[in-house]
């Protein structure tokens, strides 16, 4: 499984791509494939994410899981204090469409 994320560009959040737009929470992601790369250069031509990239990833049962320990932490947060860790049911911590 492959994800593509970034950073928005206004926030400076990690993102995560989710097959129609962007979105705070790793469980929306979507398997990019082998279309990555290109969906990657649209989006940053497009000035909606900045330094995106493809990972890897495995999906499991409680949704895609990143395989390096840095996209790990970009995923969830703060290892260092769990009341900072970015939990999807935060209304403040929203999905977008960008």
């Amino acid at each position: 499984m492959k994800l593509l994320t970034g950073n928005d560009l206004f926030t400076g959040d990690v993102i995560w791509w989710a097959g129609e737009g962007w979105s705070r929470h790793i469980a929306d992601a979507v398997d990019v494939g082998d279309k990555g790369d290109v969906l990657a250069a649209t989006e940053e031509a497009a000035r909606r994410v900045n330094v995106p990239y493809v990972i890897e990833a495995e999906a499991t049962s409680e949704g895609p899981r990143p395989a390096h320990i840095k996209d790990r932490i970009r995923a969830l947060g703060p290892t260092v204090r769990a009341d900072l860790t970015l939990k999807p049911a935060d209304p403040a911590a929203g999905s977008w469409v960008i």
